[in-house]
């Protein structure tokens, strides 16, 4: 049985956020830190992809001073506590076949050092030595103790209420290391 090792390229890969609110929504990007995919048989197995907190950016203001403003609230414990926490983890611990090239993906999201179970789909290819994949996923901040605004939690917030579940589209882009293993 053949294993292969792919290390994320940073620099080849992103992640868009999406957060709503009942008055529109904001996005921005990601940086991921690195990570590595593991293949069996040429089959998706497993992985681990570190996250930045401390890199998020915001797209959609465009003024510098409410800008940085915003970037400081979302790195703050309201929300990531990124100086506290500045990784966020997701473990692929299960890939599931759906057809040549689409998996269900199973494992563990850790953020502010708080880990929940999480299951995406994702769709990832294999050219000689390159890996790109890419997913959707999608986030109940609560669950991660990011409760601000949040309906489930205080009443009466009328429009100022921030919606629980931002979204996440994850693109990789990964390349082989020479640690293949023969079992």
């Amino acid at each position: 049985m053949e294993t292969k090792y792919f290390n994320i390229v940073s620099e080849k890969s992103k992640i868009e956020w999406i957060g709503r609110k009942v008055t529109g929504t904001h996005n921005g990007t990601i940086t991921i830190k690195e990570g590595t995919l593991v293949f069996t048989e040429d089959r998706f197995k497993s992985g681990q992809v570190i996250v930045d907190t401390t890199s998020i950016t915001i797209l959609d203001v465009t003024d510098p001073a409410t800008n940085d403003q915003f970037a400081g609230h979302l790195a703050s414990d309201d929300f990531f506590s990124s100086e506290k926490y500045p990784e966020a983890v997701l473990e692929i611990t299960d890939a599931i076949p759906e057809s040549d090239n689409d998996y269900h993906l199973n494992g563990n999201l850790t953020i502010k050092g708080i880990t929940h179970p999480i299951s995406f789909y994702a769709t990832v290819y294999v050219i000689g030595q390159v890996l790109t994949a890419s997913g959707k996923i999608t986030i109940d901040r609560t669950k991660y103790g990011m409760r601000f605004r949040s309906g489930n939690f205080f009443k009466d917030l009328g429009d100022t209420l921030i919606y629980n579940n931002f979204d996440l589209d994850v693109y990789i882009t990964a390349t082989t290391i020479n640690k293949t293993v023969l079992a």
